[in-house]
């Protein structure tokens, strides 16, 4: 199917481990200041574990609310109370490779539909179904070729 099978199957298998977390709610107040209350851990007992002040643990718990954060500084801040920080994608699809097919169907409908209208035009129209096959065969195509053109 791919070149980089393996590697592939290695990045989607990781991904499936994050399946079902779309749907996670982040508390309206924030990750950082919602575990810190729930722990009950004040702005300056974390401020001091960070070796910042209270203002500015406001000052991350803010950019946090904002999206304004790194990665780097909420993998410091889950360390200091104690938790893990994941991050990750999940394919609205489901998985890399049914993102990969939808794609490829489309652009394989785009090809077909195309040659089919030029086919009719000159009175040479094939059937619903041959042209669902055709369509099927070149999505095939295309993925077994995974070219650059599935994202343009």
């Amino acid at each position: 199917m791919r070149n980089d099978k393996l590697q592939f199957q290695q990045l989607n298998e990781k991904m499936d481990q994050l399946n079902g977390m779309q749907h996670v709610i982040v508390p309206p107040i924030g990750w950082i200041k919602a575990i810190r209350n729930g722990i009950g851990m004040s702005m300056e007992q974390l401020g001091k574990k960070l070796s910042i002040t209270k203002q500015g643990v406001m000052d991350i718990e803010k950019r946090e609310m904002e999206g304004a954060i790194t990665i780097k500084a909420m993998q410091e801040i889950a360390k200091a109370m104690d938790t893990e920080f994941v991050y990750g994608f999940v394919p609205n699809a489901g998985s890399l490779e049914q993102m990969i097919e939808t794609r490829a169907l489309e652009i394989a409908k785009t090809i077909v539909l195309r040659t089919s209208t030029t086919m009719k035009l000159e009175d040479q129209a094939n059937s619903k179904e041959r042209i669902e096959k055709a369509i099927k065969e070149r999505a095939k195509e295309i993925i077994n070729k995974t070219p650059k053109i599935l994202w343009d």
